[in-house]
């Protein structure tokens, strides 16, 4: 009889001043197996003692709590779990993604996008669990090296969700973080595969990562990006 592996654990938090807020979380949570709830907590102040004294590998944390928020909470953390933040507010998405979050979610939250956040914190810990030992220095068909603070750090295509034109710098927004680089748009997306699109003067997007789109404006998860007249045409035709 082949001997059966040992299911991987993880240990989470859940931390909403709204009770209703962490029984749709718990629920959603429950469904899968390998995923542990250590505490459901009111406030981040409640969340903070307990993990003085906890192990914890992932927080659910909603953002607009009353006496500390969120973001601020998780950003003072001497040791981060990793995060998926929820909110009702759609204008905190890009303050979620710059503190480095697996996912954001808008309440109310579906389960279909619930699982989504989940499958992309499994993808998170594999891929940090198999990180490459010896990195490539040159260019890569699915990578690029970009110089930001006097070192070149290594941008994979399909984790980048967008760019965004700054006068004479762009910021790189990924699924996991951002990098802020010395370099025009234009020159930016000449290096840039084809899955890209320049969809506005300030900003250009990864095709693959668009999950909804209008006629004025285009979603990546649960960010809106504007779509600007002159680029509207190509774009419509490329997603056709």
């Amino acid at each position: 009889m082949a001997k059966q592996t040992q299911q991987q654990r993880y240990r989470c938090i859940i931390v909403d001043d709204e009770a209703l807020g962490r029984e749709l979380i718990e629920m959603h949570l429950s469904q899968f197996a390998e995923f542990e709830l250590v505490a459901s907590c009111s406030s981040a102040i409640e969340a903070h003692q307990l993990l003085q004294n906890q192990s914890v590998d992932l927080l659910f944390l909603d953002i607009e709590m009353p006496v500390l928020k969120g973001t601020d909470f998780y950003q003072n953390l001497a040791h981060r779990p990793y995060v998926i933040f929820t909110t009702a507010y759609r204008d905190y998405a890009i303050e979620g993604f710059e503190l480095d979050a697996v996912d954001y979610l808008l309440k109310p939250i579906v389960f279909s996008r619930f699982f989504k956040a989940i499958e992309k914190f499994k993808q998170r810990i594999t891929n940090t669990h198999h990180t490459e030992p010896n990195m490539p220095t040159q260019q890569t068909p699915n990578a690029m090296f970009v110089r930001e603070n006097r070192k070149q750090v290594r941008i994979v295509f399909e984790n980048v969700l967008y760019i965004e034109g700054l006068k004479d710098y762009i910021k790189i927004f990924l699924c996991d973080g951002s990098h802020i680089i010395k370099s025009s748009m234009s020159a930016f997306e000449s290096q840039l595969p084809e899955n890209f699109a320049r969809v506005h003067r300030s900003f250009i997007v990864n095709v693959d990562q668009i999950s909804a789109y209008a006629h004025q404006y285009l979603e990546l998860s649960e960010i809106e990006i504007p779509i600007g007249e002159q680029y509207r045409e190509k774009l419509h035709n490329k997603l056709a």
